[in-house]
């Protein structure tokens, strides 16, 4: 079926101010040269922007590995746990994108979000009507994911991915794409109550409970962390949560996030043994491990300017100094926060300037580390990319 492709300025703004980080304190850098820079990221964009007015085709960048990227979108629900942020709601309630290696040229194209979520971001970000931002523009971003696809033989490591705060699950697709083209099944965690809505099995899409409450953050962390430990326990007894569940190798599961994604990545090690591998993408830790807590695979993975050895997020060096097992420090060299997922590559599609480091780079160096290190972690596949500074990835810099 072919879908309209084109997406406005304004709506990648919206999703763009979704992203408000864990604390780490930095500045926006791609707001349009007619906004005030916030300290808390894309705060005051929707209402003072002067959007550029052309549209643009809203890309994602294709999957580089061998396989092609099938979707399949399943609602769990936990009977065991009440809503953590509306228990009024009744038991907690999740939608969760999985993408998986699959045969090239099958399947249906899959949208970036439905209408229903999409209408979420722009009430969310209070986008005016006369923005021209419509639930169809902002969920039709071409994703190269394909809806029902047919799987690849075999079985393959499971890695649950975990959004930013405020921020819905799909704005890591070209994370999880890719990551299923190199032959990974991968758990796209939308956390409900958490971000601009997720579209539950009832249809409904519910807006964010906890959004003005910051003070929540490490209460956040380890609510992901319930969250994600149930999702692993559905998709690993049996095949009645989602009907692909044969494909995954239950002994070999990792997990990486964004932001607070990547803070809960931790939470989930510490509390998930079943988790042998960890990734925080650019996330203040809430709170950093203690020593002795995570002696697995880890990766650190940030923007230079936000976490420098000594930076002012001193849960970094607090969680390096715990950490007992591999592990890698990584910064890179231009990058901001929105870097290591959608965001930026969609502003620069748009129209709006962006940080030093080129979306697309950015795009590339988050998926070539993070495939690198859960080669290394999950399948033991050496990648001469995490032994040091490579000359192809100069903007990579390797701390202590």
């Amino acid at each position: 079926m072919k879908r309209n492709r084109r997406i406005s300025a304004v709506a990648v703004l919206a999703l763009a101010a979704l992203v408000t980080g864990t604390g780490a304190g930095f500045a926006a850098t791609t707001t349009p040269s007619a906004t005030p820079v916030a300290t808390h990221a894309f705060d005051t964009a929707p209402a003072t922007a002067a959007a550029p007015t052309r549209s643009f085709q809203g890309t994602l960048p294709a999957p580089t590995g061998p396989y092609a990227a099938g979707e399949d979108v399943i609602h769990l629900t936990d009977a065991s746990r009440p809503d953590p942020w509306v228990p009024s709601s009744g038991p907690r309630q999740l939608t969760v994108t999985m993408v998986y290696p699959a045969v090239p040229g099958t399947g249906t194209p899959a949208p970036y979000m439905t209408l229903a979520e999409a209408a979420g971001v722009i009430r969310h970000r209070k986008m005016p009507a006369s923005s021209g931002v419509t639930p169809q523009n902002l969920s039709s971003v071409t994703t190269h994911a394909f809806d029902g696809a047919r799987p690849q033989l075999g079985k393959h490591p499971l890695v649950v991915l975990s959004p930013a705060y405020e921020n819905p699950r799909m704005t890591l697709t070209s994370l999880a794409t890719d990551l299923a083209s190199h032959g990974y099944v991968v758990a796209l965690v939308g956390h409900t109550y958490e971000d601009s809505g997720e579209t539950l099995a009832n249809g409904q899409t519910p807006p964010c409970a906890i959004c003005d409450d910051p003070a929540r953050l490490d209460s956040v962390a380890a609510s992901r962390a319930l969250d994600v430990s149930f999702v692993i326990d559905q998709l690993t007894h049996g095949n009645t949560a989602w009907r692909l569940a044969h494909l995954i190798d239950k002994h070999e599961i990792g997990m990486a996030g964004h932001s607070l994604g990547g803070a809960a990545a931790a939470t989930t090690m510490i509390a998930d043994p079943r988790v042998r591998a960890g990734v925080n993408m650019d996330g203040t830790f809430k709170p950093a491990p203690m020593p002795g807590q995570i002696n697995r695979p880890f990766l650190m993975l940030g923007a230079a300017a936000n976490h420098p050895v000594g930076g002012h997020d001193t849960t970094w060096g607090q969680t390096w100094a715990a950490l007992g097992g591999y592990k890698k420090w990584l910064t890179v060299a231009g990058a901001d926060h929105f870097s290591f997922s959608d965001l930026d590559l969609l502003l620069e599609e748009a129209g709006f300037p962006t940080p030093p480091l080129s979306p697309e780079r950015g795009v590339v160096i988050t998926r070539e580390y993070v495939t690198a290190f859960f080669d290394r972690s999950l399948k033991g596949i050496h990648s001469p990319l995490l032994d040091g500074p490579s000359p192809n990835n100069p903007e990579v810099l390797f701390q202590p």
